[in-house]
Order: C-alpha cells, then structure tokens, then sequence
C-alpha cells in the first residue's frame, strides 16, 4: 500500500518516488554545492542540512553528509542503512512531529542538477541475459550453437571501467576504433557506424569483501540498484572480441540512472530466477528470490523530437540475479570494494518487442526499426537519444529510478 507522506506530490499512484521510496542521490543548485539528498515526490530532501540541523544525528558517530557522495553511508553497513531508512521515513510520514524542522531541508527537483551518487570503484559487465544472450549467439554462431558451453553454468562477464561511468543527460560521443569489414583485406580506423545500447540494471556494492562468499552474504552486500545503459560500439567488438572479449568497443561510456533505489526499498518485489535446465553447483545455486519485477522500457527520440518505444521488458527475465554475479566475482578470492557497480547484463525477453538492443531489434542490422515518424534506424544515428525507464509497481503505488538518458552525439574530427 502507499505510505501516506505529508509531502503531497509523494501521495499519487504515479508518482516514482513515494514513501515507499525514498532512493538516494547527488544533487546541487545555483546556491547549494553537490550534496546527497533523498527524493520524496517532486522534492528533494537535503541530507546534509538535515545532519547540520540534527534531524538524522544519533544514528551514528562521524559525519556521513559532509560529501558529495553515498559511499560513506555504503561502507558503514547493512544495519546503519535500516536505521537510517526507518529515520528518514518517520520525518517524511504523514504526522511526523519533524515536519516544521524537515520542510526547510526540501529542494524543488526541478531547481536541482543530479550528479553521479556514488564514486565508482570498479565496474564489471555481465551477459547474464538468457534470450539476449541466444539472440546474438543464434546471430553469430547458429541456433545450435547458440549459447556457449559454460554459459547455464557461469554468469559470464568481462571488467570495464569504472572511469566511463555517467550519469543520466550526460552526452555520449560517437567513438573511434579499429573496424573491419567482412570482405574487407584490411581494418580502418574510423568512426563506429553500429552504435547501439543496453537495457541493463547496475547493482551497487555496499560493504566490502576480501574472500569468496555465500549467495545469501552477496545479497546481503549490495546496497541498492540504478538502470544502467551500457553503450556498444557493435563494429568495434566484432573485430576486437576474439580472444579475450569486449575491450575498446565498450570503454565509450556507460550512462546510470541519477537515484539509487535501495534492496530495502525493493523488497516487496522480490521474485526467482527462470527455472535451471542444468543444475548450479552448490556456491551459485538459488537460496531464495533475489531478483526482482521491475518494468523496464526503452525510448528512442529522433533529433527532431519524435519518440518511438524500442522495447518493453522486465528484469525478471535475467538467468543469473546480482547477488549469484557477486558471489561468482568473489569465487577466485577476488577483493569486492564499496562502490564496485556489477551491470547485469542486457535484459531482454522472449518477444521480439522486449528485446534490450538495436543488436537484437535489427536483428544484426538486417531488419531496420520502424520509427514513428517514418524512418528507420539499424543502429544509433548522430543526435539520436536513448531513454531508459523502470518501474516497479504494487498496490497504489511505484517505485521508480528516474530516467536514464543520452543523446549521441558526432564523433570528434581527427
């Protein structure tokens, strides 16, 4: 049910951003430096001016709100995150004996500019989609080589940078590489002509690791989730992917949705993985619902402002959820840090309108979409934007993200 909040905006059924809410983000205005803030309705809740005020004290020792960034709240642990969402909620509820003193600490959205929430430490990629992966396996190899041999027994994924991570409105700049045309003797180097996107969801690390852990202790680590677009020059990997994997085709940019929406908040939401045609071995296997039903859609805006959905899915579609990817991550002994973002993977269904790529939805570049005002796109064309949406939705209410958004633009001249 929706919690009833006496921030108004926060009381309609269409709201992203309820109560039951509450994510958290970056944000400044024309006066106010970057600052962490919670989002309830339409307003902004100033976390830092509610620490100065002594609204959100007593629940910890040192500062958390001093910078510009969540991850000092991330490295203090699973028990100080319930406390401090339980507090926040007691002064945002209807009633709440804080409403005078909080209502200072309120923002207009609209007056504000988000920045990216956390500091990324290190960024990891998974293909842990079932039907993207077939899709593209089927595109490349056959449908009976479809899916690799390991991929029912592994969430497979590569490292990328933590260092092209961006937040949502950032513009993302056509890159250069080393193409190779089937026919062609010889590579170029020159603008990627198949740019794409991926529907994926970001799970966020919240407290560190320094061996192989559990499933359930995974979980138990991550501290909220983002939508998270992993942009893809097509071109550039098809040439460079043999042998070790995507490289420079996607070390562009990865763009991420502007609030973090927390596990807790998430909860109500939870659901299992599809069913195993191959049983997991006993450290990876299913201890409960770690996924979650959340819609997701992808829009596609043309240059002149015509909009086209690409694509309506959700992510309990995924094979492997978040918490099997880092505990997989860990299985070598490998050191999990606070602010490690795992991207989960394209998510994609079985329709061919729930398919999470122009990869997939051109079908390699064969089948051109149809837009809305006529024309048609294989892959992403200069100016074009891509808007990623999330919603997860109960009884009168929904939680949402935010939009995750970027418009390509021309590659620099060389």
């Amino acid at each position: 049910m929706l919690k009833p909040s006496w921030v108004t905006s926060a009381n309609t059924a269409d709201t992203p951003f309820p109560l039951n809410n509450l994510p958290y983000g970056v944000f400044s205005t024309a006066s106010l430096t970057p600052r962490c803030g919670v989002a309830i309705g339409d307003q902004i809740f100033d976390c830092q001016a509610a620490e100065m005020s002594g609204l959100i004290s007593g629940l910890y020792e040192a500062p958390l709100f001093a910078q510009a960034d969540w991850n000092a709240v991330m490295e203090a642990g699973k028990s100080l995150w319930s406390a401090l969402r339980q507090r926040l909620t007691d002064i945002l509820a209807d009633g709440s004996v804080s409403q005078t003193a909080a209502q200072a600490c309120l923002i207009a959205q609209s007056d504000a500019e988000m920045h990216l929430p956390f500091r990324v430490s290190e960024f990891t990629d998974f293909y842990a989609g079932r039907h993207h992966a077939t899709n593209v396996g089927t595109m490349f190899r056959g449908a009976e080589n479809a899916l690799p041999p390991n991929w029912l027994h592994i969430p497979i994924g590569y490292n990328g940078r933590a260092s092209s991570v961006v937040i949502s409105g950032t513009d993302i700049q056509r890159p250069w590489g080393q193409l190779k045309a089937p026919d062609a003797e010889s590579p170029v180097f020159a603008p990627s002509r198949r740019f794409d996107f991926e529907l994926e969801m970001g799970a966020i690390v919240g407290t560190a690791s320094s061996g192989q852990v559990s499933v359930d202790t995974a979980d138990n680590m991550i501290f909220g989730y983002v939508l998270l677009n992993d942009w893809s020059a097509r071109d550039i990997q098809a040439w460079e992917y043999q042998p070790l994997g995507p490289f420079q085709a996607k070390a562009t940019a990865t763009s991420i949705s502007p609030w973090i929406v927390t596990t807790e908040a998430l909860a109500p939401f939870r659901c299992m993985t599809p069913p195993r045609e191959v049983p997991l071995l006993p450290h990876l296997q299913d201890t409960g619902p770690m996924l979650f039903d959340i819609d997701l859609r992808v829009t596609h805006t043309t240059p002149e402002g015509a909009d086209t959905v690409l694509a309506d899915t959700n992510y309990r579609e995924m094979y492997y959820s978040s918490a099997q990817q880092l505990a997989h991550h860990t299985s070598s002994g490998c050191p999990m840090r606070s602010g490690d973002l795992l991207g989960s993977g394209t998510i994609s269904g079985a329709r061919e309108t729930e398919r999470g790529s122009l990869l997939e939805l051109s079908w390699g570049g064969k089948t051109p979409v149809s837009l809305s005002d006529g024309s048609s796109r294989s892959f992403i064309e200069d100016g074009d934007m891509i808007t990623l949406e999330g919603q997860a939705k109960g009884d009168g209410y929904q939680i949402g993200f935010g939009h995750c958004v970027g418009t390509v633009l021309p590659a620099d001249t060389k």
